[in-house]
């Protein structure tokens, strides 16, 4: 594929994601941080001291690169070529091999590995109570992991992006980790893996699939259940971030449902998309409604999937809404929420940005095995919307040239009847979530058994547990919410621990 083919689909692509073109694949996406779904508002804004973690320290890592299997499931000549994995160690609590002192490994998701070290902090503020290994591994496909020698010929077909999916991830991981494990004569150190969003289900899954690599896998906001309509369809990820608004603000719900049907009455009349252009001070004219619709949606849905403390960006929203003039008009008073977002910036709506790796990826995996069936039902704030597998079928296609498999994720990792399987085989598992994330919705909510738990808190977002902490804005909730979490962890490797001796 030539330079300019390749820059073919990246069009593509960027169509389907910021217009309306196709909105069945327009899956809300998965990551602890909320990338550059966050990046430019209110919640990186004036905050450069809660940028990282104070118990990061670039310093305290060192990189390594892995010699890893391109295809971990055929034995085609092809199969065994291998590719540069990024993996990096911070050693700097590790009590050792020879005391066999456990390993934290962080599982990367959908992004570079550089975007989670500074505020992932789960690993580097327990590593001292453990004398733990830190080790983060990133997905294959992203940052410097990239197959193939370059990311153009990664991405150029179907045939060099068919070796990207989760389960030749989970594989990876289990290379890699193995691999450590020999490197530093640390056989009989315990794994315990962790991950947030995607990364949450990958490491769930890692402890279903790899049990003698991993003795046990923090999960948090994993939607592990929102797979081939386990979710009910009246229900799902926008109930639930019309839930976060309404319970934030009675008339701030009302002004946001009522907003849309004003925005379409207003587009449908001459000269309407000029006027909504001005009104919402875009950042380029509005060629369609749809343009100032998707941004409203991403905004809410992201406010309420990181709304975190302490300023709580649904409430900000909110608090711009409702502050606006009891006399202004419906859409003067979304546009205070966007400000009130956003923070004053020269233009509002449709900014100029680049596809990020993550843009790419990430369509291409919602497009293969993640496929996320996610309804907007007609008693949320937003307008209602029907999964249509077939619809979505063909958009894969047309994008992508191969159509997703919708059930793969189910068939492989299980999701149905997850009480009844799971107790009967499963163990050491942590289920974290935070009800104000609308893909708690997707999460296991309620205890499998003894040791496949669920902790979740009333007021938490998405991954907040395993960010880095902040001592002073912290709420009590939040500290209890990790400290559970510690003292499941510790006694899963007491137990190890004693069965180690046990067998000696």
């Amino acid at each position: 594929m030539t330079m300019k083919q390749y820059s073919s689909t990246l069009l593509l692509i960027s169509l389907l994601l910021f217009t309306t073109a196709s909105y069945s694949l327009k899956i809300p996406r998965l990551s602890p941080t909320g990338g550059s779904l966050i990046q430019e508002n209110y919640w990186t804004h004036g905050r450069p001291g809660e940028a990282s973690s104070p118990s990061f320290d670039p310093k305290d890592f060192q990189t390594f690169y892995y010699n890893q299997t391109l295809d971990h499931f055929n034995f085609r000549y092809d199969s065994f070529s291998t590719f540069q994995q990024r993996y990096l160690i911070n050693s700097k609590h590790w009590g050792g091999a020879n005391i066999s002192a456990p390993i934290l490994a962080y599982l990367g998701e959908e992004d570079s590995i550089d975007s989670d070290l500074p505020i992932i902090g789960f690993l580097p503020e327990n590593a001292i109570h453990f004398q733990a290994l830190q080790i983060y591994i990133e997905h294959r496909y992203y940052g410097k992991s990239i197959p193939f020698g370059s990311r153009e010929v990664a991405f150029k077909n179907a045939s060099t992006r068919g070796y990207f999916n989760s389960a030749q991830a989970l594989a990876d991981y289990a290379e890699i980790l193995i691999h450590v494990k020999k490197q530093l004569h640390a056989e009989h150190s315990p794994v315990i893996v962790i991950g947030g969003s995607y990364g949450g289900m990958l490491a769930s899954w890692f402890r279903l699939k790899y049990p003698h690599i991993a003795l046990g896998a923090l999960a948090s906001s994993a939607p592990i259940l929102y797979f081939d309509d386990i979710v009910p369809p009246d229900t799902g990820y926008y109930s639930i971030v019309t839930r976060d608004f309404r319970e934030a603000s009675e008339t701030c719900y009302q002004t946001i449902k009522k907003s849309w049907s004003e925005i379409d009455s207003i587009a449908s009349t001459p000269g309407g998309l000029s006027f909504l252009s001005k009104k919402f001070q875009t950042c380029r004219p509005l060629n369609k409604s749809s343009e100032l619709k998707d941004y409203l949606d991403t905004m809410y849905s992201t406010a309420a999937q990181y709304d975190r403390p302490p300023r709580y960006p649904v409430t900000v929203v909110c608090g711009g809404i409702d502050g606006a003039s009891s006399t202004d008009d419906t859409l003067t008073k979304i546009f205070a929420g966007v400000v009130a977002y956003t923070g004053n910036r020269s233009c509002y709506v449709n900014p100029p940005r680049n596809l990020t790796e993550t843009d790419v990826g990430w369509a291409w995996q919602t497009c293969s095995d993640m496929v996320i069936p996610i309804n907007v039902s007609n008693d949320t704030m937003f307008p209602p919307y029907k999964f249509d597998s077939d619809e979505y079928t063909k958009d894969c296609i047309a994008t992508y040239g191969v159509p997703p498999r919708l059930n793969w994720v189910t068939t492989y990792f299980g999701g149905h009847d997850i009480k009844l399987s799971l107790s009967r085989f499963a163990g050491n598992i942590i289920f974290s979530n935070g009800l104000r994330d609308p893909y708690s919705i997707g999460g296991v909510l309620e205890n499998i058994s003894d040791s496949v738990v669920a902790v979740y808190t009333k007021n938490g977002s998405h991954c907040l547990d395993i960010l880095i902490s902040n001592h002073i804005t912290d709420p009590d909730w939040l500290v209890n919410q990790r400290k559970t979490e510690v003292r499941i962890i510790k006694g899963w490797i007491a137990k190890y621990y004693a069965d180690l001796q046990a067998l000696k």
